[in-house]
């Protein structure tokens, strides 16, 4: 063989490894990397995630969102959970048996021990019309559950593999809506490659199984990851905080009083106030008074051995 043909072979088996290399690096472009749950350095407050009154999920033969959305919380370390399904229903047996003196002494069980929930999470679908061609759950369930069930189902496709969701999140205090934020996903976003499988295999654990096993429920899941994302980057955004957000808290008298211009029983009274008067503390307190305003707007001091919660 010549030295000229040695390296011809030499060239072409050069190109054809990088030719390879090539294709390879693009079939590897193609695919998508697995969605990641979202991260917080720190945690926002306490959540409970709360299903919607329309269980669309039912049909699908789905496990409630519930259970889907309390693994995005959980992995996200954003917020601490709090339970207020299951785990509610069991610790209050608990609670009931240990009321009933059944429990061994030192059990711990009591009043006062419950943590509260700053937010409440509220997975639902996107409400639109039902399809009366049957293209979409809405408009398969529209003749079994009526008009308005078929109409909240139309936010999931079946034909086409897609899903439009909403999280709202809920001030417990305020009733303010932190944040509400929509989610869409269809069938061809799930080209995850074998990274897919890892990603899905931690929901069985969590109780949303199905969310992994079936295809409809991988849309989904993903449409709720596309708004739980959404959701976590506005909440860093404006950094709620709803102790300090709402600090003021209603009180009203236990028994009968003074409101008094200043904080002391020797300053002008302004007016008597009853047993049962509602009253809202401005924040400021000098010794053992209160700033208070009552509900006609007028603005004294109340001696705060007076004041109870308001109930």
């Amino acid at each position: 063989m010549t030295q000229s043909s040695v390296r011809s072979l030499v060239a072409a088996a050069v190109l054809a490894a990088l030719g390879t290399g090539f294709a390879g690096s693009a079939v590897a472009a193609d695919k998508k990397a697995p969605p990641e749950i979202p991260k917080c350095d720190k945690k926002v407050g306490t959540m409970a995630v709360t299903e919607p009154e329309n269980k669309w999920w039912t049909a699908l033969n789905l496990e409630s969102p519930e259970a889907l959305i309390k693994v995005f919380v959980s992995q996200s370390g954003c917020f601490t959970l709090v339970d207020r399904g299951k785990g509610l229903a069991a610790a209050q047996a608990e609670r009931a048996l240990a009321g009933g003196g059944e429990m061994r002494g030192g059990s711990n069980i009591g009043k006062g021990q419950m943590k509260a929930a700053d937010y409440v999470l509220v997975p639902d679908i996107v409400n639109r019309n039902a399809n009366s061609g049957g293209k979409n759950v809405g408009g398969i369930l529209g003749g079994m559950l009526g008009g308005v069930a078929g109409a909240l189902m139309g936010g999931i496709s079946l034909k086409s593999k897609t899903a439009d969701v909403v999280l709202t999140m809920t001030d417990v205090r305020s009733t303010e809506q932190v944040s509400l934020q929509q989610g869409h996903a269809k069938k061809t976003d799930l080209g995850w490659g074998a990274g897919g499988g890892a990603f899905f295999g931690g929901f069985a654990a969590g109780g949303a199984s199905s969310y992994a096993n079936t295809e409809i429920g991988q849309v989904v899941t993903a449409a709720y990851l596309d708004a739980f994302v959404k959701l976590v980057n506005d909440v860093k955004a404006i950094e709620p905080d709803a102790k300090a957000d709402n600090v003021q808290q209603a009180v009203s008298m236990a028994k009968a009083g003074k409101l008094f211009s200043g904080p002391s029983p020797s300053s002008q009274s302004l007016r008597d106030l009853d047993a049962g008067a509602m009253l809202y503390p401005t924040g400021e307190k000098q010794g053992p008074f209160w700033k208070v305003q009552d509900e006609l707007g007028n603005e004294g001091w109340v001696a705060m051995g007076l004041l109870q919660l308001a109930k």
